[in-house]
């Protein structure tokens, strides 16, 4: 996920640089910088949110969900003020109180995260009613952009690429609807189009793996960010999902009717087997940076460790996590709130304690980045997962054959 986040303030950055946006529309002029003493009180964080406020608020409710946490009430009406008259989310907006126009570059990720966010924590929030709009609203839209492929880019319009159709796929998994029923009008689901961003077992360079997007030429390459997202959608799980059972060995194996849990289960199996060499995943170097030396990508390895264990490779995937507990901590704390939600997720997939991450208490270091949480209480969990256990239900009755490849429950609650 942290790809995505980069893209887009790449992409936002060009959008102000260019004078339009993606779809070709004008762009805004770029608001000031918010700083730590103007920003709202309701956010968690203290670094400019242009490119991520809803993205990160969204990632802090679901890693406190998934702790016994509910998020203050003042949080959780910032991200719903952030939202749209028409139901979609933009990557942060300074002034809440000025209607989204035409200008307004609304986010896919941001508004399935958000989406899943406000799933999670409406039923304990002051507001439930108000927060059931804001999610029929945000579903509403996605449905509204899904492009003819079945997938959906960062923004309105723009070409499907893996890790959107994910986490809108995660979206879908949080509100109980089947991505297989979301079709465009081609008839087409987002499983169709995660299904082409994969990579055949007798791939070289990426066996299992799933691209981002094809190059010009329509060539796929191997991308680890996009294979951990779309290993989670094509089991049909949300970014909080949890250890599934029995564990086993990811292995790859290309069908002639290829599915959306076979592909996952390839990528499980690349991303395994990219794992066991150092134990981590590493960010290619941005557009233009003089250092072209990799650099560990901490985020992404959590998001790797994540669907392996829903994968059922929690083996492969603990040795990755060891190496988050042991050179993660400068890291979360330099990145902020979303940084320390990727990390309790990572820990909650595997079963491991977050409050004992190496050296870090994760859980009291993401409560210190926003407004005081709710104290826990015994109902959280079981909230998040009943969220997600309608999809379960119909994801296992449609596929029941996943037993026979080692996935004996598909679907528990998510982290994003």
């Amino acid at each position: 996920m942290n790809t995505v986040r980069r893209a887009a303030a790449a992409l936002t950055a060009a959008v102000a640089v260019l004078g339009t946006g993606a779809a070709g529309q004008a762009a805004a002029a770029p608001s000031p910088t918010p700083t730590a003493g103007n920003l709202p009180a309701g956010l968690y964080g203290t670094k400019d949110p242009t490119y991520d406020g809803v993205w990160r608020q969204s990632l802090s409710f679901l890693a406190q969900r998934a702790t016994g946490y509910q998020p203050a009430d003042q949080a959780v009406e910032w991200l719903l003020g952030q939202q749209c008259g028409d139901g979609a989310f933009p990557a942060y907006r300074a002034d809440a109180t000025k209607p989204c126009d035409a200008k307004t570059m609304r986010d896919t990720n941001a508004t399935a995260a958000a989406v899943q966010a406000l799933a999670a924590v409406r039923r304990q929030s002051a507001a439930p009613e108000k927060a059931d709009q804001a999610v029929k609203a945000g579903t509403d839209w996605l449905r509204s952009v899904q492009n003819k492929d079945g997938g959906w880019g960062y923004s309105a319009g723009g070409a499907s690429d893996a890790n959107s159709t994910s986490v809108v796929v995660g979206a879908l998994a949080a509100t109980g609807v089947r991505p297989v029923d979301l079709t465009s009008a081609e008839g087409r689901s987002p499983y169709d189009a995660l299904l082409s961003f994969a990579l055949p077992c007798t791939d070289k360079e990426g066996p299992g793996a799933f691209a981002y997007q094809p190059d010009k030429t329509g060539k796929l390459f191997a991308n680890a960010d996009a294979t951990a997202a779309a290993a989670l959608a094509g089991l049909g799980k949300s970014m909080v999902a949890t250890k599934a059972s029995p564990d086993q060995a990811p292995t790859c194996t290309d069908l002639s009717k290829p599915t959306s849990e076979r592909a996952a289960l390839n990528g499980a199996s690349y991303l395994a087997k990219t794992l066991a060499k150092t134990h981590h995943l590493v960010q290619p170097p941005m557009p233009g940076a003089t250092d072209t030396a990799e650099q560990p990508d901490f985020g992404n390895t959590a998001d790797a460790v994540v669907a392996l264990s829903a994968a059922g490779a929690s083996k492969e995937a603990m040795p990755a996590l060891e190496w988050l507990e042991k050179n993660s901590a400068s890291w979360a704390k330099e990145s902020g709130p979303a940084a320390y939600a990727q990390l309790i997720l990572a820990a909650r997939a595997t079963e491991t304690d977050p409050r004992k991450f190496g050296s870090v208490d994760l859980v009291e270091q993401l409560n210190a980045a926003g407004p005081a949480p709710k104290s826990p209480d015994t109902s959280a969990s079981s909230t998040t997962d009943e969220e997600d256990s309608g999809f379960d239900i119909w994801w296992i009755i449609g596929i029941g054959t996943v037993v026979g490849v080692g996935i004996g429950f598909l679907l528990s609650g998510r982290k994003k």
